[in-house]
């Protein structure tokens, strides 16, 4: 059966388990790229995508067809991420603070790795830093939108923004073995 965004809609509000079935296996792999973002490894993403799922189920009737659908669905998905970040870790300024990482930082790195190597590079950032570097590098949120949402200040979001950049030009560093070599300037 063709996706038809209006008809799944209205079918999955009227608690038909096909619309929903066709909703979820539309959108299914595009968000749980967004929730490996966000997660430790593919099980915890899983974990979220299906929490996700469930709150875009539950808040459907909320969607009032202005703007992309699928964004809409996205938004869910990273407050979901925001969400079950802040209820496994209370103490996240505490925590980050406690991290200290001195890599040296080469931007032209990133354009020797695929997709798929950034995102294994980005499940290694520690928690708070994989966090703030998704809503920041990736989604677009300002550091005052993420202090915001994270209930922290706008200087922990701009620090740990940078922590984390330092900190994954390290894993690259030991993944290319080129620690503490000069890269060339991009021209």
């Amino acid at each position: 059966m063709p996706y038809n965004e209006t008809d799944i809609i209205r079918g999955c509000l009227e608690g038909e388990r096909a619309s929903q079935k066709q909703l979820y296996e539309h959108f299914a792999g595009k968000m749980l790229g967004v929730c490996m973002r966000y997660a430790k490894d593919r099980a915890e993403a899983e974990d979220m995508l299906q929490e996700g799922f469930l709150k875009v189920f539950q808040g459907l009737s909320k969607f009032k067809g202005e703007g992309s659908f699928e964004g809409w669905i996205r938004r869910i998905m990273i407050y979901n991420a925001i969400n079950h970040y802040k209820h496994r870790s209370r103490k996240f300024q505490e925590d980050l603070d406690k991290e200290n990482y001195d890599a040296v930082y080469h931007d032209n790195i990133i354009e020797k790795i695929s997709a798929k190597e950034i995102i294994a590079l980005i499940q290694h950032l520690p928690e708070g830093y994989r966090v703030i570097f998704n809503l920041y590098a990736i989604e677009g949120y300002s550091h005052k939108e993420i202090s915001e949402k994270l209930s922290i200040a706008i200087g922990t979001s701009k620090s740990q923004y940078s922590r984390a950049k330092q900190f994954m030009q390290g894993l690259l560093a030991k993944h290319y073995h080129i620690l503490n070599e000069p890269f060339e300037e991009a021209r």
